[in-house]
């Protein structure tokens, strides 16, 4: 069958000089190169380091002005206090617990590291495995859980039901992570807009239904009730550790850790506090109705047109993105950091990249499609159950970095089984075990609740003795043994300007 001239001239002008000069020009590469990330767990060299610590705000903002955060607000005012010491106790874990990881993310711009990796300088090269591996079926868990309820609302959407709607959203998922560190930015400061215009129309709209003196009026304080609502918060932000420096990492090296640990902060305790003070007076005002109805309850505050509900499902989704795709980024780097400890091997291709990516994002998949009509409900109470886990690592990161290391890393070391951080480091690993069991006691879900939660009226504080007890040991136990501290800073070799996957040797 002949070509048509039409074609022809269409395939001539595709194969000319001009058009391959066109799309092989240095600023078309350039400008997709600027776009995909190259770099996984190795270290962000000086010259691609950019942005300035304002960058931490906007991300943490967007990612905290979300459906899950209402629906963690909205649980302090279900189990029985009332919204004004709801809001006052919820502002005080969002203090506390996103000061633990913001003082996480002013590590980012010293060290140039996702933060697990530097989980080896306490923990060994491959002693740092064993709080990822729980940190990776965390990760798994949230973005399964995240998924059924933007799938829900892509569902919605796009008519194609909750299953499609699951798959969809997850697919856009997977391909934001592939690309990586900028376009993550750049959705976060695109949903902190979206989305914070959103909650004040939304927050317009519910006070036309219910006088805000009204909500506020139950004054009577019960302390378990109000120690529980701080736990809420807390432990929402605590969630965030484990990954926080990864966004903070390709700040330039001098960024002020102030700055760093403010903006992050600042962004953090604003979004989620909107959200779950949003929240809490949604469940004042809706009591029963609100509980199983979140979503529907939420949108319908829209006023029932159209438009509006449909740009509020997609305001539900774009939040959701956002914070699945974190999740996605911060699974991808624990699954790197994990096997490059036995491997050996600090850097990755795009292929691979895309490989670990995926593998994520099938796993979260599957387990949302598998739960989306069953055992959401104990699912969440499991993941929340695995904060336990990872509580105590922050403390001994925290204490290793600031007050025993004093910010003095050898960076190449950490890559090295033989080096000065050994393969496995006994103190940080039996104290992180004794942090895990001191919690338990205190311990409260579903599945599980730990004898001293009774006599605290059902409050769990367990992530406050995960925070204080592996804090205080791993400071007794190692602040007399600094021989593996460098008396500096010691920096990784720079990437040879011909191999970005590789570096010259040190």
């Amino acid at each position: 069958m002949s070509e048509s001239p039409a074609s022809r001239a269409s395939h001539d002008a595709r194969d000319s000089p001009d058009s391959r000069d066109a799309l092989d020009s240095p600023d078309s590469r350039d400008a997709l190169d600027s776009l995909v990330e190259k770099r996984s767990i190795d270290v962000v060299p000086d010259a691609e380091r950019h942005g300035t610590a304002f960058s931490q705000f906007t991300l943490w903002l967007g990612a905290n002005l979300q459906i899950t955060a209402v629906v963690t607000g909205a649980l302090a005012v279900v189990f029985g206090a009332g919204a004004f010491w709801s809001i006052i106790a919820l502002l005080l874990g969002n203090l506390l617990g996103g000061a633990v990881m913001a003082l996480h993310s002013a590590q980012g711009p010293r060290l140039g590291l996702p933060q697990m990796i530097s989980s080896r300088a306490q923990f060994g090269v491959r002693g740092a495995i064993v709080p990822l591996l729980l940190v990776i079926v965390m990760y798994v868990g949230f973005f399964a859980s995240g998924s059924v309820l933007a799938g829900q609302a892509v569902g919605e959407l796009t008519h194609l039901g909750d299953t499609t709607g699951i798959i969809l959203f997850a697919l856009v998922t997977g391909v934001a992570a592939a690309v990586g560190y900028r376009l993550i930015h750049t959705l976060g400061r695109i949903a902190g807009v979206v989305c914070a215009l959103a909650f004040v129309y939304l927050g317009i709209r519910l006070l036309d239904r219910t006088d805000l003196a009204t909500l506020l009026h139950d004054r009577t304080f019960d302390f378990p009730l109000f120690l529980l609502a701080v736990s809420l918060s807390a432990s929402w932000q605590l969630a965030f550790g484990p990954y926080v420096a990864d966004y903070s990492r390709y700040l330039p090296r001098t960024t002020s850790p102030k700055a760093t640990f403010s903006w992050t902060l600042a962004g953090t305790v604003l979004g989620s506090q909107w959200s779950m003070t949003f929240g809490a007076l949604a469940a004042a005002a809706a009591g029963h109705a609100f509980v199983g109805n979140e979503v529907s309850y939420i949108v319908g505050l829209g006023g029932g047109a159209a438009v509006i509900t449909s740009l509020l499902y997609f305001v539900i989704a774009l939040g959701k993105l956002t914070i699945n795709v974190l999740n996605t980024y911060g699974g991808f780097m624990s699954m790197v950091t994990s096997i490059s400890g036995f491997r050996g091997n600090a850097t990755l291709s795009p292929r691979g990249r895309a490989a670990y990516i995926a593998g994520i994002m099938v796993a979260g998949t599957a387990v949302a499609l598998l739960g989306k009509d069953s055992f959401l409900s104990s699912f969440k109470d499991f993941l929340l159950f695995l904060l336990t886990f990872f509580t105590p690592w922050s403390a001994i990161n925290l204490v290793d970095y600031y007050a025993i290391a004093k910010e003095h890393y050898d960076i190449p070391a950490l890559s090295d089984p033989g080096g000065r951080y050994g393969a496995w480091r006994w103190k940080a690993l039996s104290t992180y075990a004794v942090g895990v069991l001191a919690q338990l006691p205190f311990l409260s879900t579903h599945f599980y609740t730990g004898p001293l939660v009774a006599p605290l009226g059902g409050a769990d504080i367990s992530w406050l003795v995960g925070l204080a007890i592996p804090a205080a040991l791993y400071w007794l136990l190692a602040h007399r043994d600094t021989a593996h501290v460098p008396d500096h800073m010691v920096l990784a070799p720079e990437p040879c300007p011909d191999r970005p996957y590789a570096t010259e040797p040190g």
